[in-house]
């Protein structure tokens, strides 16, 4: 797909995280947990805020010292723990069940074995688990002490490639996330962490999924929806998330 550059996509988003960086002033802020850590929280982190993610984590873990109690619990009991979690009755049985799935394989809930697959086997063993799309999966790779390349993609993300025109209006989260690995070959896990944080950072503040303060926006001369035709600006005032959100939904 044509972008706002004449470079390819791989100059674009070169391009998008050095303006951001410069604009924000971010570099890679992340904790890195164990991976079977990283992804109970990234199961939480489905279209939740981090605030809100991160805090029902850390309920559970204080309620459950070993993720082999996490697993044994009921449904109900992790439930009333993740009570303000969008989806906390789907996350509640869904983190239940991979539990106990990757416990019959790995008793010891001992993930660093995805280190030595390649990405996208190690992808779609993580999948295969119930709850787990490709933002979950990528998180776990890339999040983790594995800081494996993979690159995540949230709904801020996904709405900021679409409206600079990198991935189509109607991209799903898989074809971004093939777009945007196949462009950045060679680009670190840390590179990758720093795309993501301050894509979203501009997704968060510029953006938004409501209208994008195009005006304010460092990539203004360069954004398919700042520079395009009418067609662009139309998308502006009706929000992509209202058009196609189903698209945007993570498996569950």
């Amino acid at each position: 797909m044509q972008t706002g550059f004449d470079f390819g996509v791989g100059a674009d988003l070169g391009f998008m995280r050095s303006a951001l960086a410069r604009h924000f002033g971010l570099g890679p802020q992340i904790h890195r947990r164990v991976p079977i850590a990283q992804l109970v929280k990234s199961m939480l982190g489905s279209r939740t805020r981090d605030a809100i993610s991160l805090a029902a984590f850390e309920r559970l873990v204080r309620a459950y010292p070993t993720w082999r109690e996490m697993a044994a619990a009921s449904d109900r009991e992790r439930r009333r723990l993740i009570a303000d979690v969008t989806f906390a009755d789907d996350k509640a049985r869904d983190i239940g069940l991979t539990l106990r799935g990757i416990a019959l394989g790995r008793p010891g809930f001992d993930l660093t074995f995805l280190a030595d697959r390649p990405v996208a086997e190690a992808l779609a063993w993580l999948e295969r688990l119930p709850g787990v799309g490709r933002k979950v999966s990528a998180s776990v790779l890339n999040f983790s002490t594995l800081r494996r390349p993979a690159f995540v993609i949230d709904t801020h993300i996904l709405r900021c490639l679409r409206r600079f025109g990198v991935i189509s209006a109607k991209a799903d989260t898989v074809t971004a996330y093939d777009c945007v690995m196949s462009a950045t070959s060679g680009w670190s896990a840390d590179d990758l962490v720093h795309l993501h944080i301050v894509l979203k950072r501009l997704g968060q503040t510029i953006c938004r999924w409501d209208r994008g303060e195009c005006r304010i926006c460092p990539l203004k001369g360069h954004c398919a929806l700042a520079t395009g035709p009418s067609l662009a600006r139309r998308d502006n005032a009706m929000p992509i998330e209202s058009r196609d959100g189903a698209a945007l939904a993570q498996k569950r």
